[in-house]
């Protein structure tokens, strides 16, 4: 198979945002599709390149950075084709979208996507399990493993004709924890091509226990102090494992902190939980085991308060320990938080993942104690005055507008429905019997309805034929009845919007940054250590395309994987962004395009599932709609005899089932196939088989069969 990638974000930077096209002969797969509106006109630009020739979407994770932008693909920009990921990649993924999309638009005027196109989205996800295999075309089929890191989490077998295995694997997380288990590497070893990523390559983590402890001794440091702790985390991903964490903190009467209040603040943090609760097959043994022999559901919070708005939150008694999002401070109740929260020299704020250099969590971390930082802070406002009276207008105008284009509608189709009225009338003739040669008790005359014809079924029971009344009736009176209820009932007319027209208002706050600001990790995901270790000992690839990684960390990956004599891995690639590269495994395999006449004069031959032909022609190479260049085979002015080849080699046990079956019989004596005692059939060293025999009717309908074995091109 001819095999390409090309990296359309998250390639040699230090963005977090990942989107890669992977392309096998003439079948192209979105591979994630994150979002970065910091460069969402590139984005754009490249991706408006193939919008045309997408064919499937892989979706590894359910967060912003693996599926934040596919509902504007599919809203915007027009992209029409199946998404395929897990359940919890289906649920949780709605939540990352709603949620994200609550806390844009409620703080600028977000115009990327809706959340009609957000349902767009979530229309053409199929779901499927691990370890389910699919076939999404012919040839080409995909399997999903599980990859720890967030619920859901998935690493993508993409399998080529059950001979080319492709494996798609970022972000993910060999190591158990408290609600998922550790990614699977069993099913996927010594891929034919690796495409991984290297965020983590340079980075090393904390272990488990030391990690925990300094959440928990800052914790308890700040409550005491009465300091809010505020832990900046994702929507649905990550947070569930911090959920997990302080519910058994909470509930553990010797860690003090059962006097305190524990919160969690976002748009849709009930359905969440409510998700996490009907999905524990998804997690770890763990809390399976839990729910199977204690039948307690480890996502039934007694501690845990759930808010949807900042007014929800005021009713908490502080001090109090809150999980809100977003992970980036980009938006959301976090930012808006951080804003009244950071002068507080006794408040503490928590951030759990690494972001982009240019985020608001970036910046906080870079800064050191009483330091100023500068927060843009928006909100929605009521329109009034002036403002309120133009909108109010354009909503009348367009009201009017609309209203008018419904009437119209509606006499257009009144019109229709006279004009169809009058072809029947025209067309429906019916045609009197010619003669009557036999009388009925019942007077009857029969006619015959041209077109249109329905044939009506006749019920009847023991008394006859059922009466339908209007056949009584008298046309006019039917006809008078319908237009008295058409003209009295009403034509459906657009509604003025009911809800009250606002406006975004943003606001730059000089903060001091008086409070306590520490990073914790709980990304979740494979330190460099691992990853190494995993790719040597594990996974053994014979290709890798490194993606998704600053170009130290990019570079200092590859480097291993070279130097490393236990991989075996032929060739590395690390791509930038917009770069294809040809990650071909078998270098004499060219594609290229045939005329229709080449085709049509050329004579295929079977083999079992393919079919092959033998053609002369000459490569042009020319310019496409794309301006790509296409190589094309020319068929020659003169065709040239050629030997003929003989494709595929039978075994002798098969000649001679085959033999048999035609009524020969064929015996093996001293590695010879003898046929009717007349014909002999040997396989070279060579491999070729030769027949031998005397001249005889039996000799040419054993080589007539022995032909039909092969494809003869």
């Amino acid at each position: 198979a001819v095999v390409s990638t090309q990296s359309t974000g998250g390639a040699l930077d230090t963005g977090t945002a990942l989107c890669y096209l992977l392309k096998v002969d003439q079948y192209t797969v979105l591979l994630d599709c994150g979002l970065d509106v910091t460069k969402l006109s590139e984005f754009t630009a490249r991706v408006m390149q193939h919008i045309n020739h997408i064919d499937a979407v892989l979706v590894s994770y359910p967060d912003i950075d693996h599926m934040g932008a596919l509902p504007y693909l599919y809203g915007t920009l027009g992209l029409d084709c199946p998404i395929y990921g897990t359940v919890p990649v289906y649920n949780m993924g709605q939540m990352f979208l709603y949620d994200y999309y609550q806390s844009k638009n409620s703080s600028e005027d977000f115009n990327i996507f809706t959340l009609d196109h957000v349902d767009s989205v979530f229309d053409h996800f199929q779901q499927l399990k691990y370890s389910q295999t699919l076939t999404i075309c012919p040839g080409i089929a995909i399997t999903p493993y599980a990859a720890g890191h967030i619920i859901g989490g998935t690493m993508w077998k993409i399998m080529k004709d059950d001979d080319e295995d492709i494996v798609y694997a970022v972000d993910f997380n060999h190591k158990k924890e408290r609600h998922l288990n550790g990614a699977l590497f069993s099913n996927i070893t010594r891929p034919s091509l690796l495409i991984t990523d290297a965020y983590n390559a340079t980075f090393e983590y904390k272990k488990r226990r030391k990690r925990d402890q300094e959440l928990i001794s800052t914790i308890l440091d700040t409550v005491r102090r009465d300091g809010n702790v505020i832990i900046v985390v994702d929507t649905a991903g990550r947070v569930l494992e911090l959920m997990q964490l302080l519910e058994q903190l909470w509930r553990n009467a010797d860690s003090g902190l059962s006097a305190y209040s524990l919160a969690l603040l976002n748009h849709v943090g009930f359905n969440v939980v409510d998700f996490a609760k009907n999905m524990l097959e998804w997690m770890s043994d763990t809390v399976t085991k839990q729910f199977e022999e204690q039948r307690s559901y480890p996502f039934h919070f007694k501690h845990l308060n759930l808010c949807h708005s900042l007014q929800e939150l005021e009713k908490i008694p502080s001090p109090y320990v809150l999980l809100t999002s977003n992970a980036d401070l980009s938006c959301g109740f976090a930012r808006n938080l951080l804003a009244v929260s950071a002068d507080c020299p006794e408040n503490c704020i928590i951030i759990t993942q690494r972001t982009k250099p240019d985020t608001l969590a970036s910046k906080l971390l870079s800064n050191s104690i009483n330091n100023t930082i500068d927060i843009t802070i928006g909100k929605r406002v009521p329109l009034e005055g002036k403002e309120l009276e133009e909108h109010l207008a354009k909503a009348a105008k367009k009201h009017q507008v609309e209203t008018m284009e419904v009437e119209e509608e509606a006499e257009e189709s009144d019109e229709e429905q006279e004009d169809d009225q009058v072809l029947v009338q025209k067309h429906d003739v019916p045609i009197p019997e010619e003669s009557h040669h036999k009388k009925s008790f019942f007077k009857q005359h029969k006619v015959y309805p041209m077109f249109p014809y329905h044939e009506e079924k006749l019920k009847w029971d023991d008394y006859g034929e059922f009466i339908k009344h209007d056949h009584f009736r008298i046309e006019d009176e039917i006809e008078e009845e319908k237009m008295d209820v058409e003209k009295t009932k009403p034509a459906p007319v657009p509604e003025l919007p009911t809800e009250i027209p606002t406006k975004c208002v943003t606001s730059r706050i000089k903060t001091q940054v008086n409070c306590k600001v520490k990073f914790i990790d709980f990304e979740g995901r494979s330190d460099g250590e691992s990853i190494k270790r995993i790719l040597a000992a594990v996974l053994k690839p014979r290709q890798m395309v490194i993606v998704h990684g600053t170009p130290d960390s990019s570079r200092h990956l590859a480097e291993f994987c070279r130097d490393s004599k236990d991989m075996g891995v032929s060739q590395i690639f690390v791509p930038g962004i917009g770069e294809t590269v040809d990650a071909t495994s078998e270098r004499h395999i060219y594609q290229v395009k045939l005329k229709d006449a080449l085709v049509t004069a050329a004579k295929f031959s079977k083999a079992n599932d393919a079919e092959l032909a033998w053609i002369d022609a000459v490569i042009d190479v020319q310019l496409n709609a794309d301006k790509e260049q296409v190589a094309m085979l020319e068929p020659l002015a003169k065709k040239t005899a050629h030997t003929p080849v003989f494709i595929n080699e039978p075994r002798l046990s098969d000649v001679r089932q085959v033999l048999i079956k035609n009524g020969i019989q064929a015996e093996f004596n001293g590695g010879v196939l003898v046929c009717n005692n007349k014909v002999a059939i040997r396989r070279h060293t060579t491999g070729t088989v030769h027949v031998e025999g005397t001249v005889c009717d039996d000799y040419y309908k054993i080589r007539s069969l022995l032909y039909g074995m092969y494809a003869i091109v």
